[in-house]
């Protein structure tokens, strides 16, 4: 979907515990930024592996891939060492950032019971905020700071496709 809103600033802690501002990522050209809702949802892995499968296309068109979850640094760490990912993995802990894009919810009841009797352990991974996840959702930024295409969708399952983020960045120019 074609977009021209500001993309909502951020500073968030990468895996390796740098703290990563929007602004910082903005001056070495457009983002690819990716919501995703944790290391334990195996849709997310199939979509953040897609994305390191075409990280060298983003980057050869002077962009960055940055993913953005509620866990823990030391979780995005583990995941960052465990998919080989090449692009930052930044720890949006308590869903703020995921907020401002409006993106945040909270699990109801039943599906917080099922993630607890899977073992996913969201009070630990998340922070102590297991119940808040973000939306899969995928932003393309232009080097002003400005949403030029915006894929989101209430369907954990779906995710954008590398293709069309690709053609997106090849709309910048």
């Amino acid at each position: 979907m074609r977009s021209s809103v500001p993309a909502p600033a951020f500073s968030l802690p990468s895996a390796t515990g740098q703290t990563v501002p929007l602004d910082d990522l903005l001056a070495a050209g457009p983002v690819v930024l990716t919501f995703y809702r944790g290391a334990w949802c195996p849709c997310c892995n199939i979509a953040l592996r897609a994305l390191q499968q075409h990280h060298t296309d983003i980057t050869a068109r002077d962009a960055r891939l940055v993913a953005v979850s509620p866990q823990i640094p030391d979780e995005s760490l583990s995941l960052t060492e465990k998919r080989h990912l090449a692009f930052d993995v930044l720890s949006d802990i308590g869903s703020d950032t995921a907020k401002q894009y409006g993106l945040a919810f909270d699990l109801p009841d039943d599906l917080a019971t099922v993630h607890d009797k899977l073992g996913f352990d969201l009070q630990r991974v998340n922070g102590g905020h297991p119940r808040t996840l973000p939306l899969p959702a995928t932003y393309v930024i232009d080097r002003a700071g400005t949403v030029r295409w915006a894929f989101v969708t209430t369907d954990y399952t779906t995710r954008a496709e590398p293709a069309d983020i690709l053609a997106a960045l090849d709309t910048l120019g």
